[in-house]
């Protein structure tokens, strides 16, 4: 994932108006306003000149800057503003780097002021009780698009409470982004995670080192995770028991030491979110766990790189194939929210007709209520990039290997602390460093997890 690329041009004549007219035009709908600095932006699509009529309100959203920015395009310019026309209403859209994200939901939540709805790509249970019932929503969606994805399902809903803390809109498939070239010479192909390990030495041998992360950011976090299912290693158990301390976890310990010393490098511990992208971009890496954003950049950018660039499914380990969602875009209406009712309409008719955002994202989101966008695959098989039919694979994995965080376990508040925290990226990285055995850092970090689910589980949220 990347935040490094350019954002959407609006408005060729923006710097060419005064204050007064970018006022005048915002209130009149006409315009979306944006503002630079450190990749934050802010978009207004307001309603139209009712002359005189009341304004039912104003509806403002925080969310990410996304990694496909022409999904910022069509949300800012065309969805909310026709949306803001239709139910008379102003739509203001923050948009903040996902680095940033975490940090400034917290700070809402804590000043109990701020957006209306606020959306994190990883789902943020431990702000239940700052947020809405979300089970409106959900079932107003299921009655018309049918049954919710079970991996979103299972990020959203909490069986403790019986409560719905957050409404995903989308999710997105996290596959292998490989270079089909370089593992051609190689003579493998990344399908399992015996596979990495043994063609990674000749990788990094020929200046190509395999790229993944164990640093404190989202991608880190994704990748070990999904590392450690292969492997047979979980976090925690379907009844919210911490079950780290096993075998299942030495050997991925061991596994991502290994792969470490024989075909990666020490940026990996230091990694951003967009550092895997732009090590793919610039041609270097020959592997890395990430969503589409890697094809696509290419593809406007370097059309050739992307031709070579391969998608495959989680590699397979000695447990199987269990993956991530790389992306669970989960929005909160918070219970300060100035503007609920329309929070709640908003989310709901995104939902139902999700087309839009499926197309405008390049198939990055795929809806959480999977009847909202019809014939995926066919959608996906038209894809004119070559080579044919390069994304009819995020399908399958989208059906057969996507898991939620804390499977097989609900996405509870332990959890979304654990997510927020790196713990699972940090225990890897000091393994591979050579600074705790994988003995050592499996029984530490049992306890220290397990402290966070005693925490949460004596507020009666586990």
């Amino acid at each position: 994932m990347t935040d490094d690329r350019p954002r959407v041009d609006i408005t060729k004549a923006e710097d060419e108006v005064t204050r007064s007219q970018l006022l005048r035009r915002a209130a009149a709908g006409a315009i979306v306003l944006v503002y630079g600095g450190f990749g934050a932006k802010t978009a207004v699509a307001g309603a139209p000149n009712f002359r005189g009529k009341e304004l039912k309100g104003t509806l403002k959203i925080l969310q990410w800057s996304h990694f496909v920015p022409a999904y910022d395009g069509w949300f800012d310019n065309q969805y909310t503003k026709r949306w803001g026309q239709a139910n008379d209403t102003d739509i203001i859209v923050d948009h903040v780097n996902q680095a940033d994200l975490p940090a400034r939901v917290a700070a809402e939540a804590a000043a109990g002021k701020g957006h209306d709805l606020v959306a994190l790509l990883a789902p943020a249970p431990q702000y239940e009780d700052r947020v809405i019932d979300h089970k409106e929503i959900v079932q107003e969606v299921r009655h018309k698009r049918g049954k919710m994805a079970d991996v979103c399902y299972r990020s959203a809903y909490n069986p403790k409470t019986k409560k719905f803390h957050g409404f995903p809109d989308f999710y997105a498939p996290d596959p292998v982004d490989y270079r089909t070239d370089l593992w051609g010479q190689v003579g493998l192909k990344p399908d399992t995670w015996d596979h990495v390990l043994k063609a990674a030495p000749k990788l990094r041998q020929m200046g190509h080192p395999v790229g993944i992360g164990m640093s404190n950011e989202i991608d880190s976090n994704m990748a070990m995770m999904a590392l450690m299912m292969c492997f047979g290693s979980f976090i925690q158990s379907s009844k919210a028991r911490v079950t780290l301390n096993s075998k299942a976890t030495r050997e991925a310990l061991t596994f991502g030491r290994d792969l470490f010393r024989k075909g990666m490098s020490n940026e990996i511990f230091a990694w951003t979110a967009a550092s895997n992208n732009q090590g793919m971009l610039a041609g270097r890496l020959s592997l890395a766990l990430n969503a589409i954003s890697i094809p696509r950049s290419a593809e406007s950018t370097n059309p050739d790189l992307a031709k070579t660039i391969g998608l495959l499914p989680i590699p397979k380990g000695p447990h199987g194939r269990l993956g991530l969602e790389h992306v669970m875009h989960t929005y909160m209406i918070w219970k300060f929210a100035s503007n609920k009712k329309m929070a709640v309409k908003f989310l709901v008719e995104l939902e139902i007709k999700y087309r839009g955002a499926f197309e405008a994202s390049k198939f990055y989101n795929f809806p959480s209520f999977p009847a909202s966008v019809q014939n995926i695959p066919v959608r996906l098989g038209r894809d004119p990039h070559p080579p044919a039919g390069k994304y009819k694979i995020l399908q399958t994995i989208s059906q057969k290997y996507t898991k939620n965080v804390g499977y097989p376990g609900y996405s509870n508040a332990a959890i979304g602390e654990i997510f927020d925290t790196f713990l699972i990226p940090q225990m890897f990285a000091e393994v591979a460093q050579g600074k705790r055995t994988p003995d050592d850092a499996a029984r530490d970090y049992q306890r220290r997890i397990g402290t966070v689910f005693e925490k949460w589980r004596k507020r009666g949220k586990i």
